[in-house]
């Protein structure tokens, strides 16, 4: 299935782009919200599943993908993001949504659930917590915004690799080159750029380096119906932070998907289950 293509305009002023994916047998609607350096692409495979009955929006986040950048980096954090995709939801007339959220996208998805409970039916949480694990925090300091500029597709394909390859081994060449494809796109010579605003990985750094105690928000979280699904090789929500979760949360449904760190691509067999039985619970 073929997405829509949807623009609009922030508060601000920002162009941004977002995927819709519609059927008219649509029980509910799913946004879909990528992670730091990722675009709207990420759920190609996942978002045609979900629209056999759902509407299932994916914005590119103001910086990434064909959302404009930001002149100004230091809107790039959760409060600003937050607003632009209620400002997508109300030009869209979403009123009531799921929220599936990997990384970054996780913590904005337990933050919408969090300040807007009336527009959150449920949340799925793509190898994020309340909690991150130092190690899996400095990682993606180091290559956000750093990455060199790459001249060919086959040179963009070894970035991807060095930089994700950790987190999916054994993947096959075919399947690398649809995934590198998803976070660089080519420019008018056909040479490959990221697609995503290297100051947005200077705005993560200038952040303070104390991570965020989001305990306090998780606990807020205790009648929103919620799926964490945790990559078994994952350096950013550990295996203990899972079992607090579900401790402080004891209806929270989890999954942990082996020969996956962070984070699963949602296409594994395991997951699309998982995800499906768990909308299925919302409807």
């Amino acid at each position: 299935m073929n997405p829509g293509e949807f623009w609009f305009d922030s508060a601000d002023g920002l162009r941004l782009y977002s995927r819709v994916y519609a059927t008219v047998r649509a029980q509910h609607t799913v946004l879909c919200l990528h992670g730091l350096t990722r675009n709207s692409r990420d759920f190609e495979d996942l978002a045609p599943h979900l629209a056999q009955r759902y509407r299932v929006i994916a914005p590119d986040l103001r910086g990434r993908g064909r959302s404009a950048r930001d002149p100004n980096p230091k809107n790039y954090q959760l409060t600003v993001y937050g607003q632009d995709v209620l400002t997508l939801l109300n030009a869209l007339g979403a009123s009531r949504v799921a929220v599936l959220g990997t990384s970054l996208g996780g913590m904005m998805a337990m933050g919408l659930a969090a300040t807007q409970p009336g527009l959150v039916s449920g949340i799925i949480l793509n190898d994020v917590g309340p909690e991150f694990d130092p190690a899996g925090v400095e990682r993606i300091k180091g290559y956000a915004g750093r990455l060199s500029p790459v001249r060919s597709w086959p040179e963009a394909v070894a970035q991807a690799q060095l930089v994700y390859g950790a987190a999916w081994p054994g993947l096959d060449a075919a399947r690398w080159e649809v995934i590198t494809r998803r976070g660089y796109r080519a420019d008018a010579n056909g040479v490959p750029q990221a697609e995503a605003d290297p100051m947005i990985g200077e705005a993560l750094r200038a952040a303070p380096t104390a991570a965020p105690n989001l305990w306090p928000l998780w606990a807020a979280l205790k009648s929103t119906p919620a799926l964490a699904i945790r990559g078994a090789l994952s350096d950013l929500l550990s295996a203990a932070t899972l079992e607090r979760m579900q401790r402080e949360k004891p209806d929270l449904r989890t999954l942990t998907v082996v020969n996956r760190g962070h984070v699963p691509l949602l296409d594994e067999p395991e997951c699309l289950a998982a995800i499906d039985e768990f909308l299925a619970s919302l409807t």
